[in-house]
């Protein structure tokens, strides 16, 4: 999929493209290797802020923090195509891995993550189906619940 086709996909479910967040050290958002395209974990941010701070469920409800892993999808396609040479397009999503910062005992990091899942899939169809890892974590960079990182197919042109 193009840039505008990505665009169009996002706005039909209430969403814009946004501008790439910066990165908060030392690593680019993105990085193109070949036909493979590695996104940097994402975070939760809209606007310049994070969506919430703190770990689920005790902190952010489960609900909270799945739209927490949508949000850094979008994110994370953003940051993606700011990688994707001219004439180039993403073919499909690889493999997703999500970080939930949990509380011990909290066992639905599945459920969370599948924010950042479905809404891949929404965007690109079939094509967003993936490999997918979702993970507990004492803590996240920021106190952020969430962290989301993407690997893409590209298809280069020329």
């Amino acid at each position: 999929m193009n840039q505008k086709q990505i665009e169009s996909a996002l706005e039909s479910l209430g969403h814009v493209l946004p501008e790439v967040t910066p990165p908060a050290a030392s690593y680019v958002p993105a990085r193109l290797a070949g036909g493979l395209l590695f996104v940097s974990g994402q975070l939760p941010i809209a606007d310049g802020a994070l969506l919430a701070k703190g770990v689920v469920p005790s902190e952010v409800t489960p609900e909270e923090a799945e739209a927490c892993a949508e949000r850094c999808a979008i994110n994370a396609i953003a940051a993606g195509l700011s990688a994707v040479p001219a004439g180039s397009e993403i073919a499909g999503v690889v493999r997703v891995g999500v970080w939930v910062a949990s509380d011990a005992g909290f066992k639905a990091q599945p459920e969370v993550a599948n924010g950042a899942s479905e809404l891949l899939q929404r965007v690109f169809g079939d094509a967003g189906r993936h490999a997918r890892a979702a993970v507990s974590s004492n803590a996240l960079p920021r106190g952020t619940p969430v962290e989301v990182e993407v690997l893409f197919e590209v298809v280069l042109a020329g």
